[in-house]
């Protein structure tokens, strides 16, 4: 009871889009997986015993520069070729995690909250359509499993490539105001 009393000022709106980076899971926790299997893959593919250097070197690299900096530094550090570049893409966008993501407590009661009041509650998200749906797929909902089919899930980069406004497409397709629609990206 406590943990709803917590979020009943925000239940104001009727409808709540929710990304998926940072508030569904970390997305550190994603990255370092994909780490783990790149580096794994190009051992495989290097023929040469790199994986666990590799996958250290990312995670730092990243905790240190930040995402966009890990894999040409990972490149040149290793002296691997630019041809790596497409296989992580591929890999970061179709990957099958070997651990399931798991959603934080803190998301999971303000989630529950929202479904306990009746909400209309949806996925919003940026980046790459194809790899924030596979996140979806990796995420272990537990006690939320019985509301997902209530969840409908809009990416913003298709948004932009049909020329839609978000907050309109929103007002349309839940048939509210868009003072009625809250987004939420962090709690």
């Amino acid at each position: 009871m406590m943990q709803q009393e917590q979020y009943k000022v925000a239940m104001e709106a009727a409808v709540y889009m929710v990304e998926v980076d940072d508030l569904l899971f970390p997305k550190r926790d994603y990255l370092l997986q994909v780490y783990y299997l790149f580096a794994n893959f190009v051992e495989f593919t290097e023929g040469r015993t790199l994986a666990k250097p590799l996958v250290d070197f990312m995670k730092l690299c990243y905790e240190e520069q930040g995402e966009e900096a890990v894999l040409p530094k990972t490149l040149k550090h290793f002296g691997l070729p630019d041809s790596y570049l497409e296989n992580f893409e591929r890999l970061r966008a179709n990957a099958h995690l070997p651990l399931k993501l798991f959603l934080p407590d803190k998301t999971k009661h303000f989630l529950k909250a929202l479904f306990a009041s009746k909400k209309q509650v949806g996925i919003l998200t940026d980046g790459n359509p194809v790899e924030q749906l596979n996140k979806l797929k990796h995420i272990d909902w537990e006690e939320l499993s019985p509301f997902l089919s209530l969840l409908k899930i809009f990416f913003l980069k298709e948004l932009a490539f049909r020329n839609l406004e978000p907050l309109d497409f929103l007002q349309e397709t839940y048939a509210v105001d868009k003072a009625d629609i809250c987004i939420v990206k962090q709690l």
